[in-house]
């Protein structure tokens, strides 16, 4: 089922592609981005991206304006978008990052809501069967990438909600 994406006002104003000078306005516009980022990535279910597929993407490159949110404001955005728990650098260099629309103790709550709900608790799944079984379709979480499935069991873990272990094929994890 394809949704299409509302894009904000924003958007379509040419000065949103250049960052302001003027401390509250460039404020409300980082908050802007971010908000455009998180949903946007969250409707196509993108969770990484290097900075340069970044700024060739939709998101920071508005065809129809000509205009593109220069790769320097981009590492401004991501970087708030980092500060604020939503995304993570996947390298030393800052050129690829995890997106994360949910932090994972978000996602760790819908999971071991799941978990409650239908009864599991003192379960073993193993992390492919949390992501993509045939119980989990209808959750959000349903095709959720490992790398954001592991932080919000490791989450889970911190809370003694949930133990990651070792199973015969790979990872799994025990909830409490």
């Amino acid at each position: 089922m394809a949704m299409s994406f509302e894009w904000p006002w924003q958007y379509r104003f040419p000065p949103f592609f250049t960052l302001q000078p003027n401390v509250d306005t460039r404020q409300k516009q980082l908050a802007a981005w971010c908000s455009l980022v998180l949903s946007f990535c969250r409707l196509h279910r993108q969770s990484s991206m290097t900075v340069m597929e970044a700024q060739e993407s939709p998101l920071f490159n508005n065809v129809k304006l000509q205009r593109k949110l220069p790769v320097e404001s981009i590492q401004v955005v991501l970087e708030e978008l980092r500060k604020k728990g939503n995304l993570e650098w996947l390298d030393k260099n800052k050129s690829s990052f995890l997106i994360m629309w949910r932090r994972p103790e978000e996602w760790g709550k819908l999971i071991y809501q799941w978990v409650s709900r239908s009864g599991q608790n003192n379960s073993v799944f193993t992390l492919y069967e949390l992501t993509n079984g045939e119980d989990t379709e209808d959750e959000e979480f349903h095709g959720l990438d490992e790398a954001t499935l592991l932080r919000a069991l490791q989450a889970l873990q911190q809370e003694h909600k949930a133990e990651i272990i070792t199973v015969s094929d790979g990872r799994g994890v025990k909830f409490f």
